[in-house]
């Protein structure tokens, strides 16, 4: 269910088998002035608002946390930037100390979208070992789990059986009842997570989690924040340009979203994203002997894809568990598998073996992208992720009305994803917490050169957020992958790879226009 607005790396996917989709947050979280801050809060040399000293001036207690050369530790943060004097909350942060050799830059910060990705468990997994090596040279890797996320105060909503369930939701409904069922399913998941985490749920919004960014900034002792936010991370990083401009160092936002847009354009842009990379897929499927889509056209693989997700709809296929392969897992398999082409060789087979009534690697596909694992516990990926979207932009409907209005344009963009698509705009509809944020641009004049990365054939974030974000930033340069796949720093161009590198080592972007394939 809800196969959109999630946004994270493909390397942080593949590093937690987590290929994943869906969801993206943009807009600005407003809750209030104070929680906004300005360019106002900081240490190392700037003022800070004497209510937040202690919080800037707080020692982290670093202690090893089971991974070789990592260290882990505790930051405090407000609950309420607006009553810093209040309750705080905790989250984790790890990193791992700069390799050498070279005279040590500072402290990089990383996180690899979501929202709900773990950034602790991106740094561990992928970023503090796999970053190119010049680069763990000069930098303490770091990272923070946003409040709600992982081992920061997650968010809880629902039991394992019960996101089972939620997961196997008809989310193309055919009729009036399946609609009120696919209501009711997301009015229970927005009561569970009322239930179990009514404390943190209306303070994960983006702008806490950027202040809470600058505070791990002065606590570190760095003058400017580094950073490289994948996807999701890019609208984080892109707000906390807005909010700090003069401590902004060097940003690489990978991957990049539109904060202009509203929750339904997002939707309906990711809609047609993830169109452009399924004809990518069949273009390449149906040039390979025994594609499960046919040998003949791309319209003629899409055909089929379509008839194969209706007969799974009136007869789900086995998989060897007890849960079966409906329509909505075997249409949340495919989508996961759009976000690295390295994934397309496992979904012909997926496929392939679905279609001779053996459903179990489009669930493989469907369970790493939910974060389940084999004992049907779910990480908080999918609490973490409503939660943050549903406060950082107003819902897309009011009601199941308004989303039958706009099924054909949906339909337009995506033949085969556009009905789940649209009935997914549903899922902040009966949120318990009313939105603080709102569309809109961001500019953050005053901040150092700002890299912005895209990708042509990019699902989850069309191409065209990173031309537009680029160009609303006022030190925003473009850089261009001419390819496939979510994300494109570290995933084998070294066109992209040195231009990145360059820029996070000296502080020079490329060149206005530079393409890499």
């Amino acid at each position: 269910m809800d196969p959109r607005r999630l946004l994270r790396t493909s390397a942080i996917a593949a590093a937690t088998a987590g290929l994943l989709i869906s969801g993206c947050s943009s807009g600005s979280s407003s809750t209030s002035a104070s929680a906004r801050g300005a360019d106002q809060a900081g240490p190392s040399g700037a003022a800070t608002p004497r209510a937040l000293a202690p919080y800037y001036a707080q020692k982290l207690s670093w202690r090893a946390c089971g991974v070789a050369k990592f260290e882990c530790a505790t930051m405090k943060a407000p609950l309420d930037y607006a009553k810093p004097d209040g309750p705080s909350v905790d989250l984790a942060v790890a990193r791992v100390k700069a390799t050498g050799p070279g005279k040590r830059i500072g402290s990089l910060l990383v996180n690899p979208g979501g929202p709900g990705g773990s950034a602790v468990g991106y740094l561990q997994s992928y970023a503090g070992i796999g970053y190119p090596a010049p680069v763990r040279a000069r930098y303490d890797m770091v990272a923070v789990d946003p409040r709600g996320v992982a081992r920061s105060e997650p968010v809880e909503c629902l039991t394992g059986p019960q996101m089972d369930a939620y997961t196997q939701v008809d989310q193309t409904p055919d009729d009036p009842a399946e609609q009120a069922a696919l209501a009711q399913a997301f009015k229970d998941f927005a009561n569970g997570c009322r239930a179990k985490s009514a404390k943190i749920l209306p303070h994960v919004s983006t702008v806490e989690a950027a202040r809470d960014m600058d505070v791990l900034r002065g606590v570190l002792g760095d003058r400017k924040l580094y950073y490289v936010g994948a996807s999701y991370g890019t609208f984080l990083g892109a707000t906390y340009a807005e909010l700090f401009p003069s401590r902004t160092g060097r940003l690489v936002l990978d991957g990049a979203m539109d904060p202009s847009l509203s929750s339904l354009d997002m939707n309906r842009d990711q809609t047609a994203g993830f169109e452009t990379a399924f004809t990518s897929f069949a273009a390449d499927c149906v040039k390979q002997k025994g594609c499960p889509l046919g040998t003949e056209s791309v319209a003629d693989a899409s055909d089929r894809l379509r008839r194969f997700f209706k007969a799974t709809d009136a007869k789900p296929v086995p998989t060897g568990q007890s849960r079966q392969l409906g329509e909505a897992l075997a249409t949340t398999g495919v989508i996961a598998a759009m976000y690295d082409e390295s994934a397309w060789p496992e979904l012909r087979t997926a496929l392939t073996r679905a279609m001779d009534g053996d459903g179990s690697g489009l669930l493989t596909l469907a369970d790493s992208y939910y974060e389940r694992d084999a004992a049907g516990k779910y990480a908080n990926l999918m609490f973490a992720n409503a939660a943050v979207n549903c406060l950082d932009l107003p819902p897309s409907f009011s009601g199941t009305g308004e989303v039958t209005a706009v099924l054909p344009s949906f339909e337009k963009a995506s033949p085969v994803f556009g009905d789940g698509f649209a009935w997914s705009g549903l899922n902040c509809t009966y949120w318990p917490v009313k939105a603080t944020g709102a569309p809109h641009r961001i500019e953050a004049k005053g901040a150092a050169p700002i890299l912005v990365v895209g990708t042509t054939r990019d699902p989850a974030t069309p191409y065209k957020w990173a031309q537009s974000l680029a160009a609303q930033l006022s030190s925003g340069t473009l850089l261009t992958y001419e390819g496939d796949g979510h994300t494109a720093y570290g995933r084998g161009s070294d066109c992209i790879d040195t231009a990145i590198n360059t820029f996070l080592l000296d502080g020079t972007p490329p060149a206005k226009g530079k393409r890499c394939s």
